[in-house]
């Protein structure tokens, strides 16, 4: 069921006829950070979920984080806990007298199902290090010791980091933080609307000092920012210059590198609706003029497959002409 001001964003085709329709929300700005377009409720409060990590970065580096490359990428990252991204992990908290078990997040088996396969092979079970935010908590710790602050409580709201990263996310929407609450690794979670997560995009991507950091890191490393056959992967390097992070319960935000950005709420929560309404997002904002990308990605993002009997029968598409 869809809330009052949600709007059909995505449909669902099998045999050619409509089986189903996913409701949300979706919004472009421009390089100024203006509404353009918007599609549903797009000023409301929500929670941005793990599409907030590239600001939580900023955050990071403003209170003295000291990684780059493929490290900041990790910890603007939700990772599929390879065998790469776990070891990184840990690498990055030895460097400061920590490992695993300082991290405040849950354990949790890897994103990534061959990865999962191997580690069950060996014998192995869930581990902090394979789940998905461990990049971000590893940053998290690492700031706190570049600034001398306790490691133990430093998923508290009060602890001065995470009171550092609420003023980055309310500076980077253009709005207070009014609501926070507890995702799901453990982390505050910040409200803010739509159309301010869009705008947080617009700003990260233009960049400029800290900013530049996070979204130069994840443009090239867009591996560490997902992984294998991860969505924010293939679109960074199928697009150049695009930043883009995607958060549960349905949520993406991108940014291109001029400043104009999109992000995508799905009420329902489907991981499956959000890549093809941001794909349509993407091809709006840039009037289908993305030079240097690959189309042939693009196209099949566009789309998820629906099958039946093991043949692909229908598809999952953004509705004709949703931002027109």
């Amino acid at each position: 069921m869809s809330a009052v001001g949600d709007r059909p964003l995505v449909e669902l085709l099998r045999g050619g006829l409509r089986e189903g329709a996913h409701h949300g929300s979706a919004v472009l700005v421009d390089p100024g950070g203006r509404v353009v377009r918007a599609v549903g409720e797009v000023d409301a409060a929500m929670y941005p979920r793990s599409s907030s990590k590239p600001a939580q970065a900023v955050g990071m580096l403003r209170a003295g984080l000291d990684v780059s490359g493929a490290d900041l990428a990790l910890v603007a990252a939700s990772h599929n806990g390879e065998p790469e991204h776990a070891e990184r992990v840990r690498a990055m908290l030895a460097g400061a007298g920590l490992d695993e078990s300082d991290l405040g997040c849950p354990a949790d088996w890897p994103m990534s199902a061959a990865a999962r396969d191997r580690v069950v092979a060996r014998g192995g079970g869930r581990a902090r290090s394979t789940m998905n935010c461990s990049g971000k908590h590893a940053g998290m710790l690492l700031t706190c010791r570049a600034r001398g602050w306790s490691t133990a409580d430093y998923l508290e709201l009060a602890h001065p980091l995470q009171r550092g990263l609420a003023e980055a996310i309310a500076e980077l929407s253009g709005e207070d933080v009014e609501r926070s609450t507890v995702d799901g690794c453990g982390a505050p979670l910040h409200a803010v609307s739509l159309a301010g997560l869009a705008r947080m995009f617009s700003r990260i991507a233009k960049g400029g000092g800290e900013l530049q950091r996070v979204a130069d890191a994840m443009r090239e490393h867009p591996w560490w920012v997902g992984g294998t056959d991860r969505e924010d992967t293939l679109l960074m390097r199928a697009v150049p210059g695009l930043v883009s992070k995607m958060g549960a319960e349905g949520v993406i935000a991108l940014g291109l590198p001029d400043g104009r950005a999109a992000a995508v709420k799905i009420a329902d929560g489907a991981s499956r609706a959000r890549v093809p309404a941001a794909v349509a997002a993407l091809r709006a904002l840039a009037a289908d003029e993305l030079p240097g990308a690959d189309r042939d990605v693009l196209d099949e993002l566009a789309e998820e497959p629906v099958f039946g009997g093991g043949q692909r029968v229908g598809t999952v598409r953004a509705l004709p002409h949703l931002f027109s």
